[in-house]
């Protein structure tokens, strides 16, 4: 009896030095995906964050529109290495560390965009013919609305004018 003691005990130490191992193993797997999950979810879209903040911040230039962290907007008249200075107002000018700066409303248009807009902003004029379309349209810049007032009539009447 003592023999079939001795080597349940034996068979009892092999088996619970077996499951620590697999119990350790365990732990170190789940402690690498809460490592993975905190990658995906936090640290790897920080990051990127970060990235397109320190771009945002390197190209801005002087005719820009900004919004400051604490909700200013206006437009920046110069750009230090450390420093920007927005004009807020006709006379007024706040100068600002770039990492006040929390984004850029509206580039300055330069040559391509500043023809871009102009030509979205054209209307045609329709063709003079009504059975033939145009080969050439031309652009109309600006329509001016006039009102008319009837011409006088024979009788002395003047007509209403209206304001």
């Amino acid at each position: 009896m003592n023999a079939l003691l001795t080597t349940l005990g034996t068979q009892g130490a092999a088996a619970g030095s077996a499951g620590s191992t697999g119990s350790m193993t365990t732990t170190f797997i789940t402690f690498g995906l809460i490592i993975l999950i905190f990658y995906f979810l936090i640290i790897r879209p920080q990051k990127k964050r970060d990235k397109e903040t320190k771009n945002m911040l390197s190209s801005m230039k002087k005719g820009d529109k900004i919004v400051s962290i604490g909700g200013i907007r206006g437009t920046i008249v110069t750009v230090k290495e450390t420093t920007v200075v927005v004009k807020v107002d006709d006379n007024t000018r706040i100068e600002f560390s770039k990492n006040a700066i929390a984004q850029i409303l509206d580039r300055k248009a330069e040559g391509n965009g500043a023809a871009k807009t102009e030509k979205a902003e054209t209307v045609e004029a329709p063709a003079k013919k009504k059975g033939a379309k145009s080969a050439q349209k031309e652009p109309v810049e600006d329509a001016v609305v006039v009102e008319e007032t009837p011409a006088a009539s024979d009788d002395g009447d003047q007509p209403n004018e209206t304001k």
